[in-house]
């Protein structure tokens, strides 16, 4: 937060103007244009930023400045221009120097009028932005194809369009001392818990940093405690839909400028594996669609150390399935097989990340066959291992959230690391250490795993299976809404 002494405007515009040039760089930085002017016979000066600001609706509020005659100022000066000589709807005073260097740099006009102890504000900014199109990561068949960009403001607008609630809230403060990033907290007022929505906020006040280099990742890592659990507490999308869906819920939403996630919170550990395409289908087909992505992700987890722990220990495999186990073990061990292959497809997937578009499917085609068909060929890997990894990384691209399927990623190795320390015992304990810490984590006061631990049979049948909407007329209980019917 700005902790910099109140530095009042003067009356001598000189005064203002030399400070206003020392503190923006005036002359040092090219893109910070100051401009004198005199209109109605009074001296005046402009402190803007090239690039932030709409020139074209600039240049109009400029000619009616150029149109006004000194007898019109007379008397309160700064009263008659805000009221009648400006006509523009963002338009404000500031009697704080300080404040009026953050806020030019920031994308405001600034206009100094000479024998004013007040510097006028134009809010005319217009940023660089892209087109509001679907987020790459949470496609639908079936559904709206708008999605989050890096302007704030477009983005409350996509959420307001969907929520006109009379007391939806959307609460803007400022974070990093340097930086000086826009954020906004978004809640329903007649629905959210207010001593979350408070909790928050005191959560937020106490960040004390320079800037926010990686917007809402970085508050994620003030907020979420425990720095080192690779479990998301917080929820990102980049789907208006699916934030005005959670609102309704009594969730709090942060925007962050400069980014095109949302972070949603408390959630849970269910929160992470729902998908607006489970909503988009009749609730039959919705259900089966999560019924299928929960096999995958769990999948993902323990099919792949239970393999291993039975090519272990062969005496577990029952008669009728010993096929599981395979013909040839390879010419390394399975567990550094199996630690190869993971730590190859990371690689694999950073270099497509980095990869041009147009290579994409080259990319595709040399690792289908260096880790297909050569490594099976020369030994490297067993049949088995690339078949039961496949399994496993299908059920990690099945996870809706990104950073829940590279959690799972890291409980994977670690469950076989400890298979083949400990065997049976090892998978045993390692599942269940797994389990523990997911029951001990909360998300803002809210269990991770409800309505699991703590278990409620209703909540927990709404989250197993897809209910159809009209029979969901209660709001999550462990949230705490003030309006806990729908």
């Amino acid at each position: 937060m700005d902790n910099q002494p109140k530095k009042q405007v003067g009356t001598n515009i000189d005064e203002n103007i030399a400070y206003l040039k020392h503190e923006l760089g005036v002359g040092k930085n090219f893109d910070v244009i100051h401009l004198d002017v005199e209109y109605a016979e009074k001296k005046m000066a402009m402190f803007l930023v090239d690039g932030l600001v709409n020139d074209n609706l600039l240049h109009l509020l400029l000619k009616f400045l150029a149109k006004v005659k000194k007898e019109e100022l007379k008397g309160n000066t700064l009263k008659k221009l805000l009221r009648s000589e400006i006509p523009h709807v963002e338009v404000s005073s500031n009697d704080n120097l300080n404040q009026v260097v953050d806020i030019i740099l920031t994308g405001q006009t600034a206009l100094i009028v000479d024998g004013i102890n007040e510097v006028i504000l134009i809010d005319a900014r217009t940023y660089p932005v892209r087109g509001p199109e679907e987020p790459d990561t949470e496609r639908v068949v079936r559904g709206a194809r708008d999605g989050f960009v890096e302007t704030i403001v477009f983005n409350t607008a996509l959420t307001r369009r969907r929520i006109r609630d009379r007391t939806l809230r959307m609460e803007f403060l400022q974070l990093g001392r340097r930086s000086k990033t826009d954020i906004v907290i978004c809640y329903i007022g007649d629905i959210a818990n207010p001593e979350m929505v408070h909790k928050l906020k005191d959560i937020l006040s106490d960040i004390d940093t320079d800037g926010l280099p990686m917007a809402e990742k970085t508050i994620d890592e003030y907020i979420s405690g425990n720095y080192w659990n690779p479990f998301p507490v917080v929820r990102f999308t980049e789907r208006p839909d699916t934030t005005a869906a959670h609102l309704f819920e009594g969730h709090i939403c942060i925007f962050v400028d400069g980014s095109p996630s949302v972070m949603i919170t408390p959630v849970t550990y269910w929160h992470h594996l729902q998908h607006a395409e489970e909503y988009r289908n009749k609730p039959l087909t919705g259900a089966y669609l999560r019924m299928v992505r929960y096999l995958a992700v769990f999948g993902s987890i323990f099919i792949m150390p239970l393999w291993y722990l039975l090519n272990l220990e062969p005496s577990l495999i029952p008669d009728r399935f010993d096929f599981i186990g395979p013909n040839d073990k390879g010419q390394i061990p399975l567990l550094l097989q199996f630690l190869l292959v993971e730590v190859g497809m990371d690689m694999l997937r950073m270099a497509a990340i980095h990869t041009p578009t147009a290579l994409a499917t080259a990319l595709g085609l040399v690792a289908a066959l260096m880790i297909g068909q050569v490594a099976v060929e020369v030994g490297l890997f067993t049949n088995e291992v690339i078949l039961y990894f496949s399994i496993a990384a299908i059920g990690t691209f099945a996870t809706p959230s990104y950073e829940l399927g590279l959690a799972n990623r890291l409980v994977r190795i670690a469950l076989l690391l400890s298979t083949a320390l400990f065997h049976t015992p090892g998978y045993v304990i390692a599942s269940t250490i797994f389990i523990i810490l997911l029951a001990r984590m909360q998300s803002f006061g809210v269990p991770y795993l409800w309505p699991f631990i703590p278990f409620n049979f209703k909540a927990f049948r709404d989250v197993l299976v897809r209910s159809p909407i009209p029979l969901k007329n209660r709001r999550p209980r462990v949230l705490n809404p003030k309006d806990p019917d729908r």
